[in-house]
């Protein structure tokens, strides 16, 4: 696990599993801004369109310019009507599940609609939280059994015992599977602020763990791999966050 308030070092040094160190004040976000594309990255022209969920909730911004910076020609829609024309659709998402799943109901039967299609569809953390069937955090606030979209079964649950929550800054990704919206990220880090996780029913829907006093699914999809999501945020996640939301354009471009 990557330290949360690690020694300070310089911006050019590597630790000893071979990652670029982090500076001391590791918990600040990175957010995608005169970040280069890398000479590892695809660096093709791509014209995927992608739809960004507005359902009141989420990093709007930050992740329309991401995904800009990541080669997609980006609309943000509050009308489900314009989902189906996509290449590919984002959910993000920042707040209570509840909330979430309240905001998202006028566009919850388009969106399990173009998941059934094949269209790619990428929750960024509460959005991917949302993909699941339910989180105890509803239970937790009194608001009963909230039903997620249940396109990943399983259940949002949250931290337990000495930890400190919310988990808040940078973690190491650990790949547990292929799935290319992992592709040239094992063992790089993305920034975090959660207090919740993602629980799938199946073990073969985490595509990557993360070591928080234990570890957590960080990347779930669905079976058929169309439906994907990030506990952490991609674009507060520097170049790794980069080439993560590249992926999901090529996804978009290519398919699976």
């Amino acid at each position: 696990m990557f330290p949360l308030d690690p020694s300070s070092r310089g911006a050019g040094e590597w630790d000893g599993d071979g990652h670029r160190a982090r500076p001391k004040f590791a918990r600040t976000e990175s957010d995608l801004t005169g970040v280069a594309v890398s000479a590892g990255m695809n660096t093709r022209a791509t014209a995927a369109e992608v739809v960004v969920v507005d359902y009141g909730l989420g990093n709007l911004r930050s992740v329309t310019r991401g995904l800009e910076r990541a080669g997609a020609a980006v609309e943000l829609s509050d009308d489900p009507a314009d989902f189906a024309g996509a290449d590919g659709i984002v959910l993000p998402g920042v707040g209570a599940f509840s909330e979430g799943m309240d905001n998202a109901g006028p566009f919850r039967e388009t969106l399990v609609e173009q998941a059934e299609a094949g269209t790619p569809l990428f929750g960024i953390c509460l959005g991917m939280q949302m993909l699941l069937t339910t989180s105890e955090e509803a239970e937790r606030e009194g608001q009963g059994d909230v039903e997620g979209l249940d396109l990943v079964p399983g259940r949002n649950v949250r931290f337990h015992g000495d930890l400190k929550v919310p988990h808040m800054g940078w973690n190491e990704l650990d790949a547990a599977r292929e799935h290319p919206i992992v592709e040239g990220v094992d063992g790089d880090h993305a920034y975090f602020v959660h207090s919740y996780y993602a629980q799938p029913d199946d073990e073969a829907a985490v595509v990557a763990t993360t070591d928080y006093g234990a570890d957590f699914a960080s990347i779930v999809a669905n079976e058929r791999g169309n439906v994907f999501g990030t506990q952490f945020h991609p674009e507060k996640s520097g170049e790794t966050g980069l080439r993560i939301l590249r992926n999901f354009v090529d996804i978009c471009v290519d398919g699976l």
